[in-house]
């Protein structure tokens, strides 16, 4: 269905703020660290001689070559050291999408004739569940492991669902919409028994951690996974690069083809400046992990108990605890998701929702409906996600204007009414 003024309630509210006038201060509100996050002067820094005289082709045997690759080397062994993987496992991509991309269809293509049977669960970032969809057409069976209200999965859910032929077990860390965390360790662990028990390779275990570089553990021998997604642009990095990490003895079918980079594994020429970067990143992001969790933790607290105090007929998605410090996903009964958006970046405060009207889709997030509830709580979701550089004095100033917002447009819902 093509969206129109008429038919979505969002846009018509867009329509209105067109003709109002624009936010005139210079006040600018970023509470959707969850999407992407600013760049660290410290990561630019880092960059930016492969951005001008460094500009050598990593392949190449002269000298700029040479020392493009030395820069990746180094980069590689650090991101190995952090995570606790041989450097040989760490693979560069251009991001998390293509990193969970590999790790499924390049995983699964590789060692069909080992089984052709993959869990996951249905709370998973899309991608994820668009490479299980692919494989599904191609003939893998899939089992979507369902979370409980809280937002979470368990390990005997994963136990009832291992099977001889199951290959591969991917589970995200930390979600992504509703920031809840997952017993990954616990998970990872059950599936290395069942293996060792069976005597086989399979299934392995791989996470999307993409979200969770910031805040929680990444250890792959305490986690006990064989795979493992990060992004660059979640970490205070670049965009446009991540890591999969593969375990060694693993087989990877390509998804690029063309050349000899990385092991094989992925062709065409580094994007030396971005793993720089990422790298960095990284390495900054484990530093004061916990303090910086623990106060951006207080600040979200108070920005939920405030908007439970003054803002009647709101719902928080997701369990309390076991959730990232900085994620708060609220539903604001009655009236849709995109209209606070709207209204909210009107005022200077960029957050998130789980269905875009810009996307040409009115379906409903697909994370929040997994949880057990109606499309209505859906829709009226917004995520709040804060980040190293938010404050008390830009929680008090959303708490000020998001009632007022929230209150008119309850008085214009045909929902509410």
């Amino acid at each position: 269905m093509k969206l129109t003024v008429n038919n979505c309630p969002f846009l018509r509210i867009a329509h209105v703020l067109k003709g109002k006038k624009k936010n005139c201060g210079t006040r600018r509100i970023y509470l959707d660290h969850g999407a992407t996050t600013p760049l660290q002067d410290k990561v630019k820094e880092a960059m930016l001689p492969y951005l001008g005289k460094q500009y050598g082709n990593p392949s190449s045997f002269y000298k700029q070559g040479v020392e493009a690759k030395q820069a990746i080397d180094a980069v590689r062994e650090k991101v190995g050291e952090i995570l606790n993987v041989h450097a040989n496992e760490v693979l560069f991509t251009s991001g998390g999408t293509e990193s969970d991309n590999l790790a499924l269809l390049g995983f699964a293509r590789a060692n069909q004739k080992k089984g052709r049977h993959i869990i996951t669960t249905a709370i998973e970032h899309h991608a994820v569940l668009g490479p299980a969809k692919q494989l599904e057409k191609e003939g893998f069976e899939i089992t979507y492991l369902e979370p409980s209200e809280g937002g979470f999965v368990s390990t005997e859910q994963v136990k009832q669902a291992l099977r001889e032929d199951t290959i591969l077990v991917s589970v995200i860390y930390a979600n992504n919409e509703i920031g809840t965390i997952q017993p990954i360790a616990e998970i990872g662990n059950v599936v290395q028994k069942f293996r060792q028990k069976n005597e086989k390779d399979f299934p392995v275990m791989h996470t999307d951690a993409c979200q969770a570089t910031s805040y929680l553990p990444l250890d792959h021998k305490v986690l006990h996974v064989d795979m493992m997604t990060i992004n660059g642009s979640k970490m205070y990095g670049p965009k446009g690069v991540g890591v999969l990490t593969v375990r060694r003895g693993l087989r990877i079918e390509p998804l690029v083809f063309g050349g000899s980079q990385e092991r094989g594994r992925r062709a065409g020429t580094e994007n030396v400046a971005g793993i720089v970067g990422l790298g960095k990143a990284l390495e900054l992001s484990q530093k004061k992990q916990h303090t910086e969790g623990v106060r951006q933790q207080v600040l979200r607290d108070c920005l939920v108990k405030e908007i439970f105090e003054t803002i009647p007929h709101t719902v928080l998605n997701g369990a309390r605890e076991n959730r990232l410090p900085n994620n708060a996903n609220i539903s604001f009964l009655g009236i849709e998701g995109e209209a606070v958006l709207l209204y909210l970046d009107h005022a200077g405060v960029a957050v998130s929702t789980g269905s875009a009207c810009s996307s040409q889709s009115l379906n409903p997030s697909h994370v929040i409906t997994a949880l057990g509830y109606n499309h209505e709580r859906a829709h009226s979701s917004i995520r709040f996600t804060l980040g190293k550089s938010t404050t008390k004095k830009e929680i008090d100033y959303v708490l000020q204007v998001l009632p007022e917002i929230v209150e008119k447009l309850r008085s214009l819902s045909p929902i509410t009414h």
